[in-house]
Order: C-alpha cells, then sequence, then structure tokens
C-alpha cells in the first residue's frame, strides 16, 4: 500500500505547501468586508461559521463525483493515482481556490459575470449560456440516477420518486440558505466524510493489497486499452476527485456566506483536496476489492454491475449494516444534495445576468419553475447520453475558468504560469476528447491528438498576445 498512502499524504502536503503558496500568490485581505456582510440579505447572502461552509461546500462539490467517477477511473489501473494527485493539487486546487475567491472579490458574483470580466464580454455572455445548461445537466444526472437507485430498493415508480426528488429540489432552491442547506448539509457532508474513511480503514487494517504504480503496472491497464486511451478520456472520467468545472458554479454559493477572506483556503482548495482524498481512497478499493483491476473490468462487465452496485458491494462488504446505510447515502442522498444546490446556481447565475432580485419568494418562482420544467423534460433522455456530455462541458468549463484565474494574475502583474500550466493542458484534454469520442466527431487518434496540442499552442499564444497588452496598458496606468 506504499503507492495509496504516499498519495494521501502527498494531497495533505499539497494542502498545507502548495495551497498556502496559491494563497499567496492571490494576495488575500483579511481586512475587507466580504460579500456575506455587505450584501447579507437573509436568503442567499448569510454570513455563516467557516466550518459549516466547509462541509457544505465539500457536499456540494462532492456528490457521485469522487466515488463514481474515481471507480470507473480505477479501470485504467493505479495511473489512476497520479491524475488524483496532481490534478487535485495543481489544477483543481487552483480552480476551486479562484472561482472563490474571485466571486468573493466581486460582490459574490456569478462565475459567468466574473469570468466575464477578465475575457470579455463574448465569454461572459457564453458563460450565462453555457454554465446554466451544465447545471441543468447536473440537476437532472443527480436525478435520475438516485431515483433509479430507489426504485431498486423499495419497488416504488420511478417516476413518482423523480417527481418527489422535484418538489425537495423547488424547496431547497428557494428557501433561504442557511434554514436547509446551512443545517442539514454539514451532517451529510461528515457522513460522506466517515464513509470513505472507513473503507480506507478497512483496507488498510484487513487483509487487502493495494496495486502498486511501478514500471511494469505503469500503463493502460483498461480491458480495451487500444478504444479507452488514458488521455484525454482518464482525464474526463475522473473529474470531481481532481478538477470539475462544476465546482465553480458552487463556489460563489458559499463565497455569499464567508466572512473573511482568510477562510478562501480552507473552504475551497481544503475541500478539492478532501474530495481528492475520497476519489483515492475509493479508486484503491474499486481496485483491490474484487481481487485486481482486471477482475474489476471483468465485474463491471456483468449486467447490472454499476458503480452504484459497487458502491453497495464493498460498503456492505466493508463495513456491514453501517456500511449499508452509508452506501445508501453514498449513491442517494449525497447526489440529491448536489442536485438542488445545482439548481440552486442556476437561480442566481440567471438572476446575475439579469440583475433580477432574489429577495421576494415570487421572484425566486419565477426564475426557479421554468429551470424545473426544462430539468423535468430532460430526465425522459437517455442517462448515459446526458451524463457522457455532462463529462466533457464539466471539464471545458474548468478549463474556462483556469484561463480567467491566469488573466486575473496578469491584471494584478504577478506571475500567472501556476494557473496557465494547468490551463493549457486541460486545453489539450477537452479538445481532444470532442474530437475522438463516440458522442463527439469520432476522429483518429492521430488527428485527434495533433487538433489537441495545436489549440493548446494557440489558445497559450492568443493568452499571451491579451496579457501582453495588458501588461502595457497596465505600465501607461503606473507611469501617470
Amino acid at each position: 500500500m506504499i503507492t495509496f498512502i504516499l498519495c494521501i499524504v502527498a494531497l495533505i502536503v499539497g494542502y498545507f505547501i502548495y495551497g498556502k503558496f496559491v494563497e499567496k500568490q492571490f494576495g488575500i485581505e483579511p481586512d475587507s468586508v466580504t460579500p456575506a456582510i455587505a450584501k447579507e440579505d437573509g436568503v442567499d447572502f448569510v454570513p455563516m461559521n467557516w466550518r459549516k461552509i466547509f462541509l457544505i461546500q465539500f457536499l456540494n462539490i462532492a456528490g457521485l463525483g469522487p466515488i463514481f467517477g474515481a471507480i470507473a477511473g480505477a479501470l485504467w489501473g493505479p495511473v489512476a493515482f497520479i491524475w488524483i494527485v496532481f490534478g487535485c493539487i495543481f489544477a483543481g486546487g487552483v480552480h476551486d481556490y479562484f472561482s472563490g475567491m474571485l466571486s468573493v472579490r466581486h460582490g459574490g458574483a456569478s462565475i459567468p459575470e466574473v469570468v466575464g470580466k477578465y475575457l470579455g464580454t463574448g465569454f461572459k455572455k457564453f458563460m450565462r449560456v453555457f454554465s446554466v445548461i451544465l447545471l441543468v445537466l447536473v440537476g437532472v444526472v443527480f436525478i435520475k440516477g438516485p431515483a433509479a437507485i430507489l426504485t431498486g430498493l423499495t419497488g416504488v415508480n420511478v417516476s413518482i420518486l423523480i417527481g418527489g426528488i422535484f418538489l425537495y429540489y423547488v424547496l431547497a432552491t428557494m428557501i433561504p440558505i442557511d434554514k436547509l442547506i446551512g443545517k442539514i448539509y454539514p451532517i451529510f457532508g461528515i457522513s460522506l466524510l466517515v464513509m470513505a474513511f472507513g473503507i480506507a480503514g478497512a483496507l488498510i487494517y484487513g487483509d487487502y493489497s493495494i496495486p502498486e504504480l511501478t514500471v511494469s503496472n505503469f500503463s493502460n491497464m483498461h480491458a480495451n486499452p487500444s478504444k479507452f486511451v488514458v488521455f484525454p478520456l482518464l482525464f474526463i472520467t475522473i473529474a470531481c476527485g481532481a478538477i470539475s468545472g462544476f465546482h465553480a458554479t458552487q463556489s460563489p454559493l458559499m463565497a455569499r456566506c464567508m466572512t473573511n477572506e482568510k477562510q478562501g483556503r480552507k473552504i475551497f482548495y481544503g475541500t478539492m483536496i478532501a474530495e481528492g482524498i475520497v476519489a483515492m481512497i475509493w479508486a484503491a478499493a474499486a481496485m483491490t476489492f474484487f481481487g485486481g483491476v482486471r477482475e474489476l473490468g471483468e465485474t463491471m462487465g456483468q449486467s447490472g454491475h454499476n458503480a452504484a452496485w459497487v458502491v453497495n458491494e464493498i460498503c456492505g462488504s466493508l463495513l456491514g449494516k453501517v456500511g449499508g446505510i452509508l452506501a445508501i447515502f453514498g449513491v442517494v442522498a449525497a447526489p440529491i444534495t448536489s442536485g438542488d444546490t445545482a439548481f440552486r446556481s442556476a437561480r442566481l447565475t440567471i438572476a446575475d445576468s439579469f440583475g433580477y432580485s432574489q429577495k421576494k419568494l415570487i421572484q425566486r418562482l419565477a426564475i426557479t419553475l421554468p429551470l424545473f420544467a426544462i430539468g423535468f423534460l430532460l430526465t425522459q433522455v437517455n442517462f448515459a447520453i446526458i451524463w457522457r456530455y455532462f463529462g466533457w462541458a464539466n471539464q471545458t468549463l474548468a478549463t474556462i475558468v483556469l484561463w480567467t484565474a491566469a488573466m486575473y494574475m496578469v491584471t494584478k502583474g504577478r506571475s500567472h504560469w501556476f494557473a496557465t500550466i494547468p490551463a493549457c493542458f486541460m486545453t489539450a484534454v477537452v479538445t481532444t476528447y470532442i474530437l475522438i469520442a463516440p458522442e463527439g466527431f469520432q476522429l483518429s487518434q492521430t488527428i485527434s491528438y495533433t487538433m489537441g496540442i495545436l489549440s493548446m499552442i494557440a489558445t497559450l499564444s492568443i493568452f499571451l498576445y491579451v496579457a501582453k497588452q495588458k501588461k502595457l496598458v497596465l505600465k501607461k496606468v503606473s507611469v501617470k
């Protein structure tokens, strides 16, 4: 278990060292007044304790992501560990910290408004539409998945369950954030962590051998390696456990509740690291529990043996009856709680776009009801299709936010490369993926890889040119 333990240690050390570095580069202002205090409205802008915010943020960004994504990513073998560690520390942590702290700096603004300030009006308009679509897709994904699982457990018709989840979503989306989310989400967040650490403890103290990352297995261990190539598929499959654009839509919710900028590293960078640890545990458990990576692939290839089934099997076997309860929570309650905040974020994004106040209930209803009508129609679409497009859209949003962070650093006259490098990498990932994927253009690997690299070079060149122009403007202003 040397690789597994070293990876966990690396994530923790990354928080204290690289997280501190990112915070220093951003330049926090502990004495500034945060939006939670300046704009307190009792609905969305509500000051809360940072520990509570941490647990809410963790639950919001987690959902099924670090569990299902890590299990699917485990099919590639221990190489998945590398992406989780490096992705979390150098990409996901930077992405989450800046998406949250830039929102704090701009009055609790939604991510499209922040992106527009640094990448231009065109990007702002695009992001307004793109992020709302992504959020609705997330909400739909986190309705259909839990509803299907609950149907299997209870026998209740799936349409009835979908209706019940929608009703809960409507309530959670509109009522003040501290009345429901602020009270029960911290409990759910703790439960998700307990489940993960319980699994880790059972693996460490039980008779299990987690695969090591050695020279011999530093390769694609997928059952069909020619079709399921590591790059870019692994980097789209394991999203929430490494970097996820969905997080950028959730961070402004908590940015509206923070009372001091010093809390940012714990709340935003810290929850990303916590999610990475959860992803590491589930990836290791999936590779280990069934006897190895090959055995995992064979097991999941059987009818009905999806990620939800894997979670139930692992929890029930390693943690007993308590594990069974936690498994139901992990695959039902956690995604539902992420789904409702996805719709809440969509409401706020639309409201910010039109400058439409959300203080009155009727104003919140005006946006919420049409959103849910669209979401309900999308529940009729095949779940697998929605999930595939969600994966690409999710990482594309993350890429745009990283470029935004880099441009922010340029406007402050500071080094931008710690954001620019992961932005370049993710640009190559999302471009290559949409070119090579079945739901994309289905081009050859050679063409897709070439175009992915060229798109990265072109984007970096444009960024550096714009950055140079901004620096010249800043220099002239400072001289005056």
